[in-house]
């Protein structure tokens, strides 16, 4: 029953780290302006926002380490 919990917790996360870096900006110069995150270099978000995504990514990550910890532990 924990090991199942764990897991889907474990997988969501997953899916939430891989939606959180993917609404990060891109910094140029890469798979970013390969894709057209080139074109908008006028358009750019608040530094306030981008602040807030790096510290829910931050925090995703540690929830993440830490179930991939929890199911190494209980496996």
């Amino acid at each position: 029953m924990l090991v199942a919990l764990v897991t889907a917790l474990h997988l969501l996360l997953a899916l939430a780290l891989i939606g959180l870096i993917l609404l990060h900006r891109g910094q140029g110069g890469g798979m970013s302006d390969m894709f057209g995150g080139g074109i908008s270099g006028a358009v750019q978000g608040s530094a306030v926002a981008e602040r807030n995504l790096n510290r829910i990514t931050v925090a995703a990550v540690l929830l993440f380490l830490t179930t991939t910890v929890t199911l190494l532990l209980i496996g």
